[in-house]
């Protein structure tokens, strides 16, 4: 049970109407947006912290080999895609 002010539900039964839906499917909907919105920013910052502890570049591109990022930077956007294929075609999971 959830306590709304008179204001709310007005504005929620005018936008009901207009769309078509129920109150109670109009809030649903609204709740799993902001749920959603919040997921999407908090991978956001896990994102923005990964990068921010290891930047891009120098010796965080570097594998075991040390060669990595040198190829990475070589490859056109078609050929990684080609390389994408063939190892998944090989069984490879995708990072």
């Amino acid at each position: 049970m959830v306590q709304l002010n008179e204001d709310l539900i007005a504005q929620l039964d005018k936008r009901a109407a207009r769309t078509g839906v129920s109150r109670s499917q109009l809030i649903r909907e609204a709740i799993e947006a902001f749920l959603a919105a919040d997921r999407t920013a908090e991978i956001d910052r896990q994102i923005v912290e990964g990068y921010s502890r290891m930047p891009q570049g120098g010796e965080f591109d570097d594998d075991e080999w040390g060669d990595v990022g040198e190829l990475l930077t070589v490859l056109t956007a078609d050929q990684q895609r080609q390389l994408n294929r063939e190892e998944r075609a090989a069984g490879f999971e995708p990072w």
